[in-house]
Order: C-alpha cells, then sequence, then structure tokens
C-alpha cells in the first residue's frame, strides 16, 4: 500500500490531471523564471521520464526557490504554446476545455499552472492469478482495488486501462466460473445480525450531540499524509505521520454529526467513510516507514538506494483486530527465478541499486531459454519464461497483433 503515485502535472488549485499527451507532444515544463529546467535533471528523456521521475524532479525544484508562488501554494508551468491552435483544438480539446472551464485561460496563449497530484495507488487486495483473494474464499478483485502484480511499485501511463480490460475479462470468467460451481448458503439470521449492527452504528452517530467533525479529521489526514508522507519521505517525517494518524484514529471513534438526516445526508457519508480512510493512510504511511529503501514510487531521501537483497517482497497489510492503533504488516518473498524480466536498471542517472543475488542467474536463464528456441516468438518465449494461469479461450494470440508480428 505505500506505492503511491504522484501524476505530474495536476493543474492549480483544483488538481484536475492535464494528460501525458501535452508532454508526449512537445509540450514544456518551465519553472518562476520562464527556464525549461527538466533537461538538467534528465538529459536523456527531458520531459517525457517517467511519472515518477517527473514528480520528483518538479518537487525538487521548487524546494530550491524555482516554484511560482500562488495563494494556493507553489507550482510549476506546462507550456503548450508552441503546439499551435490547431494541433491543440485538434488533439488536446478536453485539455483546452479543462483549462477555460476550472482555470478561465486559454492555454494556446497561457501557461497552465501544474504540480505533482496524488493520481494512483499500485497497491489493493491480494489477489491470485484468478482475482480470488488468498484469505477470503469467493473474494474477488481486479483492476485499481487489486493487487494483481502487473505493476509493481509503479505504473506506466495507460496501464490502468490496459488492467481494467484485461483483469476484468480474465478475472470475469473465473468469478462466473466459481459462481457456477459453488453454493452460496448464508444464513438469514446472520444477515440479519449485521444489519442490525450497522443500523446501531448510524443510529449511535446520529444522536451523539459532541465529538469530532469528519470532514476536519479528513483535512488533517490529507496534510499529514501530503506533508510526510508524499512524494519525498523520510525517516522522522514517516514516524511522526503515523503518531499522528494514531491519534486520528482514536478521535475518528467519537465522530459526532451537525446534520441529523439519515438520508442524503453527506456528513453521514463522511462519518462512515473517513475511519476507513484513515485505517488505509496508517497502511501506508507505516508500510513506508518499514520499507527502508527506494522503489518506484516510493522514495526515501534517508535509503536512496533500491535494494533488492533484501527488499525484494510484496506488504501484506491487515488489521485483525480493529480496535488497534496500528496495521499487521507482512511481507512476501518474490523469486527471481521465476520472473519474465528480472529487476534491472531502468536507465535513470546512477545505477543506485543493491542487486539480488540471483538475478545474473535468472538473466543467463533466460539468455539460455531464448537460444534453445531461435524459432519461438514472444508469446512462446513468454510462456516458457513466465507460465499464468489464464482461461483456455484467452490463450490464443491477439487477433490484431499476432499474426507475424514479431
Amino acid at each position: 500500500m505505500e506505492a503511491v503515485q504522484f501524476h505530474p502535472t495536476g493543474i492549480v488549485p483544483v488538481a484536475i490531471l492535464m494528460t501525458e499527451g501535452c508532454r508526449g507532444d512537445g509540450g514544456l515544463l518551465l519553472d518562476k523564471d520562464g527556464y525549461r529546467f527538466m533537461p538538467d535533471y534528465e538529459p536523456a528523456k527531458k520531459e517525457l521520464a517517467s511519472r515518477d521521475v517527473v514528480s520528483r524532479r518538479m518537487t525538487e525544484h521548487m524546494r530550491k526557490g524555482k516554484g511560482v508562488p500562488s495563494r494556493y501554494g507553489d507550482h510549476l508551468w506546462l507550456d503548450i504554446r508552441l503546439l499551435g491552435r490547431k494541433h491543440i483544438e485538434k488533439n488536446l480539446r478536453e485539455v483546452k476545455e479543462i483549462c477555460e472551464y476550472f482555470l478561465g485561460i486559454d492555454p494556446v496563449e497561457e501557461l497552465i499552472p501544474v504540480r505533482p497530484t496524488q493520481h494512483y495507488s499500485m497497491g489493493g487486495i491480494r489477489t491470485r492469478a484468478t482475482g480470488e483473494s488468498p484469505a477470503l474464499k469467493g473474494l474477488f478483485s481486479a483492476g485499481e482495488a487489486a493487487c494483481w502484480d502487473m505493476h509493481g511499485f509503479n505504473r506506466l501511463g495507460g496501464n490502468s486501462v490496459a488492467e481494467t480490460v484485461v483483469a476484468g475479462m480474465i478475472v470475469g470468467e473465473y468469478v462466473a466460473d466459481y459462481c457456477a460451481a459453488n453454493a452460496l448458503n448464508i444464513s438469514t439470521a446472520t444477515i440479519e445480525h449485521f444489519l442490525r449492527q450497522e443500523e446501531k452504528k448510524i443510529s449511535a452517530l446520529l444522536l451523539k450531540e459532541f465529538g469530532e467533525n469528519p470532514f476536519a479529521l479528513k483535512a488533517e489526514m490529507q496534510k499529514i499524509m501530503m506533508d510526510k508522507v508524499g512524494i519525498f519521505r523520510n525517516g522522522p517525517d514517516l514516524e511522526q505521520a503515523v503518531e499522528e494518524l494514531k491519534l486520528l484514529n482514536q478521535r475518528a471513534k467519537n465522530i459526532a454529526l451537525r446534520n441529523r438526516i439519515s438520508s442524503s445526508n453527506p456528513e453521514l457519508v463522511e462519518a462512515i467513510r473517513v475511519p476507513k480512510m484513515i485505517k488505509l493512510a496508517q497502511c501506508v504511511a507505516y508500510g513506508a516507514l518499514l520499507r527502508t529503501e527506494s522503489r518506484g514510487a516510493h522514495a526515501r531521501e534517508d535509503y536512496p538506494e533500491r535494494n533488492d537483497k533484501d527488499w525484494l517482497k510484496r506488504t501484506l497489510t491487515t488489521w485483525k483486530d480493529e480496535s488497534a492503533d496500528l496495521p499487521e504488516i507482512n511481507y512476501e518473498e518474490l523469486d527471481v527465478m521465476k520472473m519474465e524480466m528480472p529487476p534491472g536498471s531502468r536507465g535513470y542517472g546512477v545505477d543506485n541499486i543493491v542487486h539480488h543475488p540471483d538475478t545474473k542467474k535468472r538473466i543467463s536463464q533466460i539468455e539460455t531459454i531464448r537460444e534453445a528456441n531461435p524459432g519461438a516468438d514472444r508469446f512462446e518465449i513468454s510462456a516458457i519464461l513466465n507460465p499464468i494461469t489464464i482461461p483456455e479461450k484467452f490463450k490464443g494470440k491477439n487477433e490484431r497483433i499476432g499474426r507475424g508480428f514479431k
């Protein structure tokens, strides 16, 4: 859960994302002096570096005092003016409409205020390849809600859609198979007991006269997470975040409502959701504190190396006791010798990696397999290196690219 992705270009102040197509088409990032700074940090890839890298470089540049001051905090500029009106109105029309509607500016003529914005969680419900939880029989999850091992600690742009489509297609088949083969027998008494429990909780919220404001608790949680568990992380900040979230978790047990209507009540919805949000925030902060390395979207200033030797493992976080102050964290080791692509250098700056002792061995093994199968295409090689469980109907090559595509 500590793997949280930030998108480089959320517009200020509303945090709506400007598509990476802006930079992909040639848009530039500028500082308060109108200076294009990304080539100084990433000479090869410049604005086209991956999201986590661009987000960190932008934050680093603003820390140096190069941000544009505003009433909403410092930001930088996204410049797509050089693309021209025809290109923007044809290929980036949505960007233009968002800027006009939410900022009152025309990006054909004006700079767009942007800064990194929290975007995506690589974590989720731990699932098998079938999408089923190993801990709770019959619970299936797909897409961003699941940890399906598609992304690792980072995510490339567009892969969320790919995951949703592919996981939905594959997991959907397994859900149908499960439903056909299993009966669901839950006693009416169990359901009624659960409903009475929830009704009791809601009634208590509606009757309580004095207590915490759920909106204020949520705002405090958001500030803790952005200030201390954000793009750059370090031990002291993470320790403070964990302790402050513990206190918020306790305060969340004393929520009271100002609006006591039982239906169509946004405050009641927040009162139910915010304690759960705080628990998720604790999973992120505590997991980040314990992971003493930098990996993908998790960047520790006090542990800048990616440590494959000690930390090539999944973080498994559970709340076994609802009254506990912290979640329970365990780890699931990854087997390099089963990987189709063992972890290597990302190609950004210094190769700051503590390599896993099996990495070279697996690379050599992969080369041997490729040499032993000279006529195999990439699909066949993939099946040999990383045999995965998928429904039989999906084992054929993709209809669009499978014919003669290498």
